[in-house]
């Protein structure tokens, strides 16, 4: 029998992360040693994104790093999965020669049978139908142990102009709310304290399924988890946000007061062309519903610039609506022609350098924003999960239940009783740094 080790490195979102989690689990379950640094293993499997092209030159790049060990014996063979392998497919296998195995999305389950042939000299190229895509089965955490990503859904039917993900994972396909259940159990018992709900679109999960949205549901069954201290959702589609829901977390003290809503625009012009609900005025009042029915909400949320069309016009209203709102979290990208998508072949592109610099605009207004919030809160006490010690800073970090993990920003505090990662202390803030905070323990 082969003996020999696998290592994997995962780009791009937490969905693609839990396809990586999936993976490992089936390569441990056949006793396969797993590599927590690829560089040091025979095999490495790396898990692209290719949602738009900064991930894929990121996934390109990775790639070739891998292959140059490869080329210098200090690796074995080299195995190219996930979203980008699954977009392009042959491209990547004949544009990346040094790739022992390149798979689409729905090969992910023959993972084992893929590792054992290639390193017995073969070549595999295999693109099945993504309805033998698994998103069920046993996972090898790869998140600190106290939180985790659970994955309640996939794909999606939105069907936004500029996005290339119903072409790469589908429409979309809901997990059975009893596995999501017993999985979130099995987290707990493992040591996790807070989970991290994610799919293309959460509040959507469960209309394949159940024929009508089930997260509320979802929600009150993991609330019942003894152990489990924080549940949060990312992805929320405003359209889909219900007083249901709203009610729902505001009652139930598990679920953290945050909600991601990744609106893209404000002016309803540029919406309309990106296959989107709502204008501006709608916006306004969904954002203005939702702080008074969630008292002390976090509220988060991408937007982009430059789409085909957008107007200095459509630009400036943007940017009056983050002014306005205020909302406590936002990223901003400039759009990225994606090749099979509607956007992409419509009229009016616009420069490049004229999207960058209006995305620049966008953030350096957030930072204005985010840095009189932060002033607002010195004087105040947070709850904060200890993530680490920065031994640089020499302090502690972690986070408060306003920041999503790998998202949002960090708490550094001082305490002169150590803490343990995954522990929750009482940090009282006494200044901020940019996009963070900084404060000392409340000792006991």
């Amino acid at each position: 029998m082969l003996s020999f080790s696998v290592g994997m490195v995962s780009l791009g979102c937490p969905k693609n992360q839990m396809d990586a989690e999936l993976m490992l689990g089936k390569l441990r379950e056949a006793g396969i040693p797993i590599k927590a640094d690829a560089a040091l293993a025979d095999v490495v499997i790396v898990n692209t994104c290719g949602f738009i092209e900064a991930a894929k030159q990121e996934a390109i790049e990775t790639i070739l790093e891998f292959a140059t060990l490869k080329q210098e014996g200090r690796i074995k063979r080299l195995i190219v999965t996930g979203c980008m392998a699954q977009r392009y497919q042959q491209e990547v296998a004949d544009e990346l020669p040094e790739c022992d195995a390149v798979l689409g999305l729905g090969a992910n389950v023959d993972i084992v049978d893929v590792v054992n042939r290639v390193m017995a000299g073969g070549h595999v190229c295999e693109f099945p139908s993504r309805k033998c895509w698994s998103l069920d089965g046993k996972r090898v955490q790869t998140t600190p142990q106290f939180f985790a990503f659970m994955r309640i859904g996939d794909g999606c039917n939105n069907c936004c102009t500029y996005c290339a993900i119903p072409h790469i994972r589908g429409g979309l396909k809901s997990r059975k709310l009893e596995t999501l259940v017993d999985e979130a159990k099995w987290l707990v018992e493992g040591g996790v304290k807070e989970i991290t709900l994610v799919a293309q679109d959460t509040t959507q999960y469960g209309v394949d399924l159940y024929g009508k949205p089930m997260l509320v549901e979802l929600l009150k069954e993991l609330c019942k988890i003894d152990g489990l201290r924080w549940i949060r959702m990312l992805y929320c589609y405003p359209e889909y946000i219900t007083d249901d829901l709203l009610d729902v977390v505001a009652a139930e003290e598990k679920i953290v007061k945050y909600f991601d809503i990744p609106i893209q625009h404000a002016s309803g012009t540029v919406l309309k062309r990106m296959n989107r609900t709502g204008d501006r005025a709608w916006l306004t009042d969904l954002m203005t519903h939702i702080r008074e029915k969630v008292p002390g909400v976090t509220l988060r949320t991408t937007v982009m610039t430059g789409f085909p069309g957008e107007t200095e016009a459509d630009f400036e209203e943007l940017c009056e609506f983050v002014k306005d709102v205020e909302f406590d979290r936002l990223g901003c990208f400039a759009y990225s022609a994606e090749e099979g998508t509607k956007a992409a072949a419509m009229p009016d592109q616009v420069p490049e350098d004229v999207k960058h610099r209006r995305a620049d605009l966008v953030m350096e207004q957030q930072a204005r924003i985010v840095e009189k919030k932060n002033n607002a809160l010195v004087g105040k006490t947070l709850t904060v999960l200890v993530e680490s010690f920065d031994r640089y800073a020499e302090c502690w970090f972690g986070r408060s239940a306003a920041d999503a993990p790998d998202i949002d920003g960090k708490v550094f505090f001082s305490t002169q009783t150590p803490p343990q990662p995954g522990d929750f202390v009482q940090v009282e803030i006494t200044d901020t740094l940019e996009w963070d905070l900084i404060g000392e323990a409340v000792e006991a």
